[in-house]
């Protein structure tokens, strides 16, 4: 089955959107989405309404747990709180209701899907070959995928040695056959590798495969909405450069 896999959404609409169009043009048969659907942007509402109708998985990260008051705030850096506060306040009862049902993972699918990592599902960033292999030993599946770092990503280990890997750019691949994988597909709505566009992952289960992807979308736009919102500008302004 080809599977596109998203994360970290963060209410940024323009970027859901193109990405959607982009996973369609694909041809992938499922959306999985790892979480983080609200927060740092302001169109909560929208996002959550388009992973509602086109995401087969969608699990909760911690914007998302926090905005339905199952996580203290004082856990978040200062943006991210008043991005919460205000996401609370604004989002749709409903949308919100349907929100609080989601948990942060899932381990009935072909692969382990997390928001975060197999050993904390909630917080833990993974950004080493030391920390994946410490995940690796926990891992009840060959391949997982992982969100909250907002960072493309792809570990591996095989027999005998050690996990290794790295970063991954626009159009790099992965091999899956052998060996046990993490992959992250970096986030839609707000990348911190200095690439703006948005980014995805495009899993093959049957021929064991990834494909990284990034799309471009209205970055203004986005921007734009945040200002008028009166969030931070600072959650405004990363978005132009990536980070």
């Amino acid at each position: 089955m080809r599977v596109a896999v998203v994360a970290d959404v963060h209410a940024n609409r323009h970027a859901f959107e193109a990405v959607l169009d982009a996973v369609e043009a694909a041809g992938a048969e499922e959306l999985w989405c790892l979480g983080d659907l609200v927060g740092y942007g302001a169109e909560p509402d929208a996002c959550v309404e388009l992973a509602r109708r086109h995401a087969a998985v969608c699990l909760a990260g911690n914007h998302d747990l926090a905005a339905c008051g199952k996580l203290p705030l004082d856990q978040f850096v200062r943006g991210a709180e008043l991005s919460i506060r205000w996401t609370a306040e604004a989002i749709d009862p409903g949308l919100l209701a349907w929100l609080a049902t989601l948990e942060p993972q899932q381990l009935d699918e072909a692969v382990g899907l997390y928001h975060a990592s197999p050993r904390d599902p909630v917080w833990e960033y993974v950004l080493s070959p030391l920390q994946a292999e410490l995940c690796f030993d926990r891992m009840a599946h060959r391949v997982a995928c992982i969100g909250h770092s907002h960072t493309a990503l792809a570990y591996r280990r095989l027999e005998g040695s050690p996990a290794s890997g790295d970063t991954c750019r626009d159009g790099a691949e992965r091999d899956l056959a052998e060996g046990v994988w993490l992959l992250n597909p970096g986030s839609v709505g707000q990348p911190r590798d200095g690439d703006p566009r948005a980014a995805w992952l495009l899993l093959d289960t049957d021929a064991w495969t990834a494909a990284f992807h990034r799309t471009a979308y209205d970055v203004a736009g986005a921007a734009a909405a945040i200002r008028a919102a009166r969030l931070p500008d600072s959650l405004a302004e990363r978005l132009s450069h990536g980070q």
